[in-house]
């Protein structure tokens, strides 16, 4: 099975699950993520980021794990995961999509009171809000902006019953974002 087929089976089998104490699936969310970040004009390799941002809760399917009060560090999953056939330019915002929450929440007070309940429950198994160093760290990412950009498509993507491309829309965008095989 290639990366691509593999994607859309761990969404086939994971993807209707609960996205945690909000409104939509996994499923949902990830292609409503990858829907604005589309609208948005990003680049294609970041839609595809949007899309596969979570992947690592489709992976590691644990679904009770915040309500354990365990981070299963999903972002750090997906990445190597799906580093083993994209590019820094998908992997890297999936890595700091949470690190980017972090941020958000420590500069901009609006953006912090703007979380969902089950968001902000996740900040905190996630280490809570960045310190000003932490903070400065965190814009010296090379994918840090694109980080940034991703964390608000994330946060939008939670809307019951929103009209938007189905999965299968975004093969052949997963196709040309794979990175050649050597």
């Amino acid at each position: 099975m290639d990366c691509v087929d593999e994607i859309f089976a761990l969404f086939e089998h994971h993807g209707k699950s609960a996205y945690f104490g909000e409104p939509v699936s996994q499923e949902e969310h990830a292609l409503q993520a990858a829907y604005f970040a589309a609208e948005d004009g990003a680049p294609e390799a970041l839609v595809v980021a949007a899309l596969v941002h979570d992947i690592g809760h489709l992976i590691d399917a644990r679904e009770d794990a915040a309500d354990r009060g365990i981070d299963a560090r999903h972002e750090d999953t997906g990445c190597q995961w799906l580093g083993r056939h994209f590019p820094p330019a998908v992997t890297e915002p999936v890595r700091l999509h949470v690190a980017a929450k972090r941020y958000l929440c420590s500069v901009d007070p609006d953006y912090l009171r703007g979380l969902s309940a089950a968001s902000v429950k996740s900040l905190q198994l996630q280490g809570g809000m960045f310190t000003p160093e932490e903070a400065a760290e965190f814009l010296r990412q090379p994918f840090g902006n694109d980080a940034l950009r991703l964390r608000r498509w994330d946060d939008m993507g939670k809307v019951a019953g929103l009209a938007v491309p189905e999965l299968s829309a975004y093969r052949d965008a997963l196709w040309r974002q794979l990175r050649p095989r050597t």
